[in-house]
């Protein structure tokens, strides 16, 4: 959950829009966006889930340059009532949670340089839109990301550390099954050639969705995932909203972490 940070400094800075809302971005930034989409249009047919396809053609996103916001949020409110709300390049615990709690999806509206174009670990404007948006226009996807927002509000420290692995596992690393395999739904492998391609081999470890197992597994942002964690269906999430998933955070609290299956980030 890479937003839910607190505040830190940022090389990169959010285009602020003109007096009519636009935000007019440079040749040089379209033509990163445009090189970042065609690739990753590339790679994912017969990989994303057939839901996260059918959001892509309903947002019909440019490829020749980067989308204003509205444009997202035209789409977003006519489908789930969501939209998108431009912030900072990083944003703290507060307005992160109070956006989801209220249908708006956070979006720094800069995009990565050519010199971090493969990676980098704050989320850009392609990874919010690309990654994430196509599936909030499904109701379940929204439905779970707008309880997630609630949920975060008033936890505590400790339980928003529970929660952002439950975030983590789900909306950004997710996998589904389909009746043709395995397939992505989690904006953080969506928006990622080499993630897309990796999450679904054979090399890192697959296990059926369990809001306990993923509220206790721990993670790292800066390495492709040891495990992912596959739903059902997306009902799975639908139905996340309507138990008291607090008490499974305090559950995961009392039992602990799992081990990591990966190495300490110093000895990567």
């Amino acid at each position: 959950m890479k937003k839910a940070t607190a505040p830190k400094s940022s090389k990169y800075t959010a285009r602020e829009p003109n007096a009519q809302g636009f935000i007019d971005y440079t040749d040089r930034e379209h033509h990163t966006w445009q090189r970042l989409i065609e690739r990753q249009l590339g790679v994912l047919p017969g990989r994303a889930c057939d839901e996260y396809m059918r959001g892509l053609a309903l947002l019909d996103l440019p490829r020749e340059r980067i989308p204003q916001l509205e444009e997202i949020s035209r789409v977003l409110r006519r489908e789930t009532g969501w939209e998108v709300a431009r912030v900072p390049a990083l944003i703290g615990f507060e307005t992160f949670f109070g956006l989801l709690a209220e249908r708006k999806f956070p979006v720094a509206t800069f995009i990565r340089t050519p010199e971090e174009f493969d990676y980098l670990q704050e989320p850009d404007i392609f990874h919010e839109i690309f990654g994430h948006c196509a599936m909030l226009t499904n109701p379940a996807f929204a439905n779970f990301t707008e309880k997630y927002g609630q949920l975060g509000l008033s936890a505590s420290p400790k339980e928003r550390a529970y929660l952002a692995r439950l975030y983590w596992f789900t909306v950004e690393f997710g996998l589904l099954k389909s009746e043709n395999g395995l397939r992505i739904y989690g904006g953080g492998i969506l928006s990622s050639p080499r993630e897309t391609l990796y999450a679904l081999s054979s090399e890192p470890e697959h296990f059926d969705f369990s809001p306990l197992c993923a509220l206790r597994t721990p993670y790292r942002i800066d390495i492709v995932q040891p495990i992912y964690y596959v739903l059902n269906n997306l009902q799975q999430l639908q139905n996340l909203t309507e138990i008291d998933l607090m008490a499974k955070v305090h559950e995961a609290i009392e039992l602990g972490l799992f081990e990591p299956r990966f190495p300490p980030k110093s000895a990567a």
